[in-house]
Parts: structure tokens; sequence; C-alpha cells
């Protein structure tokens, strides 16, 4: 159970990433927002990446734990969606930051452990090698990891739920597809 000063610490330091980019936020302004002092800050963080660290991957496991077994693509896409988007700022001033690669490092596990779920699914009762499970999950997760990444880059300005949808509708039937070929490879 973490200390409720570590609580406070990080409760602060997302409401001040809310209202400015991470480059402009201090250890004191943390320590002065929630009332701590600077020792307790400290005492909990070695600095303001490792806190950020915590939090990125703590928010990452649990949008892994509430998206569950996807049964689509779309759903896979649609949690770290609804994630970014009720963060929006947050997520911004982070992945416009120094801390980007960090970020990225965390959110292509997100979309790796999201698309496993979803593989798990959807390729049950499948026959296959084992190299091309992982071809076909390392393909999904790109896709996942890239359609996130080009929506950051264009300022989360449009409906990526939306469009990624739109592209799993136009995809129809190519994980079928490939699962097909997968199955009969797997008997030769």
């Amino acid at each position: 159970m973490p200390s409720q000063a570590r609580a406070a610490i990080k409760a602060s330091f997302l409401k001040l990433l809310n209202q400015r980019p991470l480059r402009e936020i201090t250890v004191k302004d943390i320590v002065q927002d929630c009332g701590v002092n600077r020792n307790s800050f400290y005492y909990h963080f070695r600095d303001i990446p490792s806190l950020l660290h915590e939090i990125v991957e703590e928010h990452a496991e649990r949008i892994i734990r509430e998206q569950g077994t996807a049964l689509s693509l779309t759903a896979c896409l649609e949690t770290a969606a609804r994630f970014a988007t009720e963060h929006r700022r947050t997520v911004l001033h982070i992945s416009q930051s120094v801390s980007r690669e960090m970020f990225e490092q965390h959110l292509m596990e997100l979309c790796r452990r999201t698309v496993e779920g979803y593989a798990s699914a959807a390729f049950h009762g499948v026959s296959m090698r084992p190299s091309d499970r992982e071809i076909l999950i390392r393909f999904y997760q790109c896709e996942c990891f890239g359609q996130v990444v080009a929506w950051l880059n264009d300022g989360m300005r449009y409906d990526m739920q939306e469009e990624f949808h739109r592209l799993c509708q136009l995809g129809e039937g190519m994980t079928a597809l490939f699962l097909r070929r997968a199955a009969e490879d797997a008997e030769t």
C-alpha cells in the first residue's frame, strides 16, 4: 500500500502535468502543490523521471487489467485511446517531453500485452508454428503502436478510435486469412 505522501506526490505531479509541459515542472513545484517536503519527495523517488516512470508503468498495468482479453483489434486500441483521450493534455505533455523514449517503451509493451490478449482469443484452436504466432502478434503490436504514435504526433486532433475502427472494417477477414495460411503451413 503506497504511503499518503507517495500518493500525494503522484497526484500533484499529474495535476501539474495536466497544466503544463514536463520540462516546466520542478520538484519544488510538486512538493509545494502537495504539501510535503523535498526530503519526502526524495525518500519516495530518485527524481522526476523515476516518478514519471512509475506512474506510466502503473497506468499501463491498469489499462491491461481493465482491457482483459480483447475480442477484436478495435477493442485493443480503444482501451489505450480511451485512457489517452481522458488524460489528453497529460499524455501530450509526456509524449512531447524528453521522456518520450520511456513513454514509447511502455506504449510498445502496452500494445504487446493488449495484442497478446487479443491473440489468445482470436488464435484459440488454430494450430500454427510458434514463429508464425510471434510474427502475427508483432505485426498487430506494431500496427497498434504506429497508429497511436501517429495520432500523438498529430496532436490527437482526429478521432483515432473511429479511424482505427474503419481500418479494421477495411481489413476485415485479414486475420482469418493470416490464420488459415498459418494453419496450412503448420500442416506441411
